[in-house]
């Protein structure tokens, strides 16, 4: 029987996100999302002494002097290291000081992530991959920050690729959030004489899955006159491929390579020709926004639609928990900086994006569901689908 606490909370969450979403974020999601952050703010704490931070950090320092302190290599740790130490410090555990230094000024809480662990795997055992996902990251920390291997090496050998299989799926409901939302988005989003229809960074193809069964389920595939799929890396895109051609056998799509950091143009993508351009978390790691929504704009017709299904960082300069794998990527970290839209690499603001898409090109932005409207009340809700006509 729900709590009084439950009851509170699920009137708040109905309050405030729509209704044909709703039902996603039920209880045992939202305890799901709990669980994860407390897990990672656990990890942090081992990456943090198993790093070399800890010691670093005996006395007041900045970012910067931490890394040398710690002898990790400044290029690759900056941004990893300064998201550990904002994460302890928003948990108490870390002291700030003037707002740019962070100092130890406590003995660290011995906390064992594998307690949450089990606790999830009791709860629901769906959302594992998640956890295995930061796991894997945490632990390959250190050899990354200090240069012994790459991010991509750490993430991506033999054992990362399968855990991210199953992270990247309709399976997991930690990630599947991002498909559902993206997916309504861009039904609405597709105008009803239909049109072509470009995804960018498809991965291994769940969002198309749960964009494709959508249209499907509203009798609306045959205003898809074509389905263009892209995706860089080619393994994801011939499982992609085999998967998306195995349960949508006689849609018109199409399968190719695209990489969001070049013209659109090598990969044969022709001017004004989509109805739609659509992406699942890959634009926010395009190496210098401008020019790639620059290149989406081009791609798109007349009132063509972008949307943009997104991890969002609710509040400014705040970590998200959900960065711990990704800030060990080149493609997370390093990007072209604007001021007033593109402060970071990685995740971006509601506010941000609406920036973004307005200066360079881009009309009637709007975010699915209003973030700035939820996060006060619901702050680990960092999921949106962002859209704007191309103007």
């Amino acid at each position: 029987m729900p709590t009084e606490a439950q009851r509170r909370r699920a009137d708040e969450r109905a309050a405030l996100i729509p209704r044909e979403i709703l039902p996603l974020f039920d209880d045992t999601f939202v305890r799901s999302c709990e669980l994860l952050e407390e897990y990672v703010a656990r990890l942090a704490v081992a990456a943090f002494r198993s790093t070399g931070l800890e010691r670093a950090c005996a006395s007041a320092v900045t970012v910067d002097e931490a890394i040398a302190g710690a002898g990790l290599v400044p290029d690759l740790a900056r941004v990893p290291a300064a998201w550990l130490l904002a994460t302890l410090a928003a948990r108490g555990w870390l002291e700030t000081i003037d707002g740019v230094r962070y100092r130890a000024a406590r003995p660290l809480p011995v906390l064992d992530p594998n307690e949450v662990l089990a606790e999830q795997e009791a709860h629901d055992v769906k959302c594992l991959p998640s956890y295995r996902i930061a796991a894997l990251a945490a632990e390959r920390y250190p050899a990354v920050l200090r240069g012994e291997i790459s991010g991509e090496q750490a993430l991506f050998d033999p054992e990362g690729v399968s855990t991210w299989v199953k992270y990247f799926s309709n399976a997991n409901p930690l990630y599947a959030v991002s498909n559902a939302i993206g997916a309504i988005a861009a039904e609405r989003a597709l105008p009803a004489r239909g049109g072509a229809v470009l995804e960018l960074g498809g991965g291994f193809g769940s969002g198309a899955e749960a964009l494709l069964a959508r249209l499907e389920a509203g009798g609306r595939g045959a205003e898809v006159a074509s389905y263009r799929f892209t995706e860089l890396a080619p393994m994801f895109l011939r499982r992609a491929e085999r998967t998306l051609r195995a349960r949508f056998g006689g849609w018109p799509l199409e399968f190719g390579a695209l990489d969001i950091n070049r013209p659109f143009g090598e990969a044969r993508v022709a001017t004004g020709a989509y109805a739609l351009v659509y992406g699942v978390n890959v634009v926010h790691v395009a190496r210098d926004l401008a020019a790639t929504l620059g290149e989406i704009r081009t791609a798109l017709g007349d009132g063509g639609m972008l949307v943009l299904a997104e991890c969002v960082r609710p509040f400014l300069g705040r970590p998200v928990y959900v960065e711990l794998p990704f800030n060990l990527l080149g493609a997370f970290r390093d990007a072209v900086l604007v001021p007033g839209w593109r402060p970071n690499g990685g995740f971006l603001t509601p506010e941000q994006w609406r920036a973004a898409l307005e200066a360079n090109g881009f009309a009637d932005v709007r975010v699915f569901p209003d973030i700035a409207a939820l996060r006060e009340v619901i702050p680990q809700f960092v999921v949106a689908a962002i859209s704007a006509r191309r103007a």
